[in-house]
This record gives C-alpha cells, structure tokens and sequence, in this order.
C-alpha cells in the first residue's frame, strides 16, 4: 500500500519532464516565381583581410524582386561558402539561400 502513494507523485514528475524537454518543428516554406531574378548586381569591395565577402543577391518581397546587399563576415575555417541563387523547377524560379559547407 505505501507503494501506491507514489504513484500519483511519479506521474507528475513524469509529465513535468516531458513539458520541459523541448520539442523541435521543422518547416520549410517555399514559393517559386513564374520569372528570373534580374541579373545581380556588381559590387565593388576592397580586400578586408581576416573577413569574407557574402555577395549581395535578389530576395522576392511577396510583389517583386528586390535587391539584399552584401556585406562583410568572417569566415568559417575550414568552410566554403555558396552564395545565394536562383534555381529553375520547370516553369517556375525558387530561391536557394546561401550557406557555409564544408
């Protein structure tokens, strides 16, 4: 009998690790565009040492094409960085963001 007065309390500790431990959501959205992107644009930078370029690319609003700078960052070592592009699916353009890979 005494073992079932712990039961109550071993649930609640159960379920109060189970609320605490985070849960994780993936989603991906994407949207594709019946045209290209204008071609990119050319930006003139100096050499930064100690820093990489992340060149600037076309981002669609929702209406339009609209063009996100560049800028400086450091880099990854041991990494590459692929910039951000647009990619043709059949009829449509999507949007690839850039990333650092090794």
């Amino acid at each position: 009998m005494k073992f079932l007065k712990w039961i109550p309390m071993a649930a609640a500790i159960a379920a109060g690790a189970m609320l605490a431990s985070p849960a994780f959501a993936h989603i991906v959205v994407g949207v594709s565009v019946g045209f290209p992107p204008p071609p990119a644009r050319v930006e003139h930078v100096a050499v930064w040492a100690g820093h990489a370029w992340i060149p600037g690319y076309w981002r669609w609003s929702g209406a339009r094409h609209v063009w996100v700078a560049g800028y400086w960052t450091y880099p990854r070592p041991g990494y590459r960085y692929l910039p951000a592009r647009g990619v043709r699916t059949g009829p449509a353009w999507r949007f690839h963001a850039g990333y650092w890979y090794r």
